[in-house]
């Protein structure tokens, strides 16, 4: 049976171990009319879904507390109803988690800080455009190092210590570049 959403609210379930961040975004839906349900995890997110709630949008933080990440409960998402819109925020942006993102079944990827205004733009381009500018700028030795750091972090679960072990470099070393790149 095919909704009308002019009828009833959006519903949105928002993934994000962050608090009171969730808690504002939250707050910020539901001033726009949408009847939005928060996890924090990828258990939480499950126990939503089982519960009956039906989300239609979802945003999803990329790095979840702990070893989790948001590609899971993405394919999670998508497993539950592949017609639904998810953006996945990220202070962690990369090419790699982008694309994986996408290829998941999110249909935009947008890096921190992200307001309501442009998670809701999101959700209304769920279609690729060819007016994207391109850059002539190559890419700078840092900006291939924090690629690669980002694709490896993404193959292993955002687990640091066996990133930095496959990357060669000692823990507290990659732990620092993280913290000095985050989007906050």
């Amino acid at each position: 049976m095919a909704s009308d959403d002019t009828a009833s609210p959006q519903r949105l379930l928002i993934v994000e171990d962050d608090a009171a961040f969730a808690r504002t975004l939250a707050r910020s839906f539901e001033r726009r009319g949408y009847e939005v349900r928060v996890a924090a995890s990828l258990d939480q997110l499950t126990t939503v879904l089982a519960s009956g709630y039906a989300p239609t949008r979802a945003v999803v933080d990329l790095k979840l507390q702990g070893e989790a990440s948001g590609l899971a409960c993405v394919r999670a998402l998508v497993a539950h109803d592949d017609r639904m819109l998810i953006v996945v925020l990220t202070g962690f942006a990369s090419i790699a988690t982008a694309v994986e993102a996408i290829k998941l079944g999110a249909c935009h990827y947008l890096a921190k800080p992200s307001n309501t205004d442009d998670i809701e733009a999101a959700f209304g381009r769920s279609e690729g455009t060819t007016e994207v500018a391109l850059t002539s700028r190559p890419s700078s030795i840092k900006t291939l190092e924090w690629e690669r750091i980002h694709q490896v972090l993404a193959e292993t679960g955002f687990n640091i210590s066996e990133t930095a072990r496959r990357l060669g470099m000692h823990r507290r070393t990659l732990a620092r570049k993280l913290d000095k790149q985050q989007v906050k």
